[in-house]
């Protein structure tokens, strides 16, 4: 049976704060869960008495699954309707939460964490039709930008907070830090969104299309997470993994694009719109996330930063974020999104242009500067590009269009920072066999630095030792610079994908927000 469709007017006034403020934290909640865990990996595993690899498995398990859930997003929420999904989503994920705060065992903590991983997927999409549908078509861009000052700061947030609660208190805190965000958040919802549910329809599951889905990307994803410890295409379990992952995307892409009822519409990648901005932004946002775990780990590991104090170096950027986010949304209807898009490229390309000139003795000034410059790139980056994509798709189709947004956004994220990662292991392996060229005793920069270290004290073996410890730290740092110098060209290609797409009409997120009202 379906609901008869009714048209939602916009909120107004204290029912358009409150219920802006349970939808945008909820989604906090979700999105910092997806990066609040990673400093905190060594703690977990010690206190489970487990490796640090097998630890890995509790960020492993909750990428897979949400990735997975992600793309059922437009099905479910036809199937249940949007604010019954998003209310069960929120309730599971919170239940999810003290689940893995209270786990006795590693195995029991990473059911905890499939589960939290699997409701959190319809989250993230129903919040942004949540948030276009109740502000009025007028103010779409200003919701857009407040959806995503939330997906911006989170990320940013969740290492200095998961180091900082780790450091002070005990591990489940990292999870049981999400029941009171959640609880408002579920109160929130419940008494501003109840009376406003989208129709329902019943429509057949695409069993096929499900199953091969979980194939191609939980194996993606378990090759990416084991495939730099198995060293890569040296392994025969990371050839097979990725065999089948790609034979089942195959089977996969063919099959979505002729069922009747496709559990991902793939049809959407023949909007040009939709197509150039969903590229541009899972492609940005993989470089993005892959170096805000680069640069941490590079300080923490080569210049002897503290976790915490590696993480506030990234948080002028969410500072900065958050500030000019809200402008943003302003100008989208008077500015051509593309200009705004482009400028939020060319702010991260001079950010990382300006990073690959560090060198091993970088002070603080010069880590927080580029920083400054990537918060303007962040405060512009996912609401003029969220307005290229949702423009002029049919209004029946925003929920599935924004599951395949941010399930592409997610996993361009998790495989930008496997392949940094791996990147920046045979860099600083070439930098170093490259700088050990100079190890000789021909060489008086060589001569010179051994003597002065054995004159401290130490003997001819220790000197050489103290001398491969600075190559290390250069190989690393150059190798890191490369990187950084990557990304910036690849921000400057992209601009191009901007320019494909055609102009969304006047108003800038218009089209969405017709988009995701229509959906009620």
């Amino acid at each position: 049976m379906s609901e008869k469709h009714i048209d939602h007017p916009p909120l107004q006034g204290a029912k358009l704060a409150i219920g802006a403020v349970a939808v945008s934290l909820a989604t906090f909640m979700n999105v910092l869960d997806t990066s609040i865990a990673n400093v905190s990996i060594p703690t977990i595993s010690g206190n489970l008495g487990v490796s640090s690899d097998q630890g890995t498995w509790v960020i492993t398990s909750f990428a897979v699954s949400n990735a997975i859930a992600l793309p059922l997003t437009g099905w479910l929420s036809q199937r249940l309707g949007q604010v019954r999904l998003f209310l069960g989503a929120t309730v599971l994920f919170v239940i999810a939460s003290w689940l893995c705060g209270a786990a006795p065992n590693l195995p029991f903590l990473l059911l905890a964490r499939v589960l939290q991983g699997a409701v959190a997927g319809p989250m993230i999409p129903l919040s942004q039709s949540l948030l276009l549908a109740a502000f009025p078509r007028s103010k779409s861009s200003l919701a857009l930008s407040l959806w995503s000052m939330t997906t911006l700061v989170a990320p940013v947030a969740g290492p200095i907070l998961g180091g900082w609660i780790s450091d002070n208190y005990t591990w489940p805190w990292i999870f049981y830090v999400n029941i009171p965000v959640g609880v408002l958040a579920v109160v929130g919802t419940w008494l501003i969104f109840r009376d406003r549910e989208s129709a329902t329809h019943k429509l057949p599951i695409d069993k096929l299309g499900l199953v091969l889905l979980v194939i191609w990307v939980g194996a993606l994803q378990i090759m990416l997470d084991k495939g730099k410890d198995l060293d890569w295409f040296s392994s025969p379990i990371i050839i097979a993994l990725a065999v089948t992952s790609a034979v089942a995307f195959v089977y996969f892409v063919a099959w979505e694009l002729t069922d009747r009822h496709p559990i991902v519409d793939l049809s959407l990648f023949k909007n040009r719109n939709f197509s150039a901005a969903t590229v541009a932004l899972s492609t940005g946002y993989g470089l993005y996330f892959a170096n805000i775990v680069l640069l941490p780990l590079w300080l923490q590991e080569f210049v002897n930063y503290r976790a915490t104090d590696a993480g506030l170096v990234l948080a002028p950027a969410g500072l900065v974020a958050v500030l000019l986010t809200p402008f943003t949304g302003k100008l989208v209807g008077r500015i051509d999104p593309r200009i705004l898009a482009t400028v939020s490229l060319l702010s991260f390309a001079v950010c990382f242009f300006w990073r690959a000139g560090y060198t091993s003795d970088v002070d603080p000034w010069s880590l927080v500067a580029p920083t400054l410059i990537q918060g303007v790139g962040l405060a512009t980056f996912f609401v003029p590009l969220l307005s290229i994509g949702y423009a002029g798709l049919p209004p029946s189709r925003i929920a599935a269009a924004s599951g395949l947004f941010n399930f592409l956004r997610i996993l361009c994220g998790g495989i930008g920072t496997s392949i940094f990662q791996t990147a920046w292991d045979h860099r600083s392996i070439l930098h170093h066999a490259q700088l050990n060229e100079v190890t000789t005793d021909y060489n008086p920069t060589f001569q010179q630095f051994t003597h002065q270290v054995q004159l401290a004290g130490n003997n001819r073996e220790q000197a050489y030792g103290v001398f491969n410890h600075v190559l290390d730290q250069q190989a690393a740092l150059l190798g890191v610079d490369d990187l950084f110098y990557l990304s910036a060209i690849l921000f400057v290609a992209l601009i191009a994908l901007l320019w494909i797409a055609r102009r969304p009409g006047h108003g800038g997120g218009g089209d969405a927000s017709a988009t995701a009202s229509g959906a009620h």
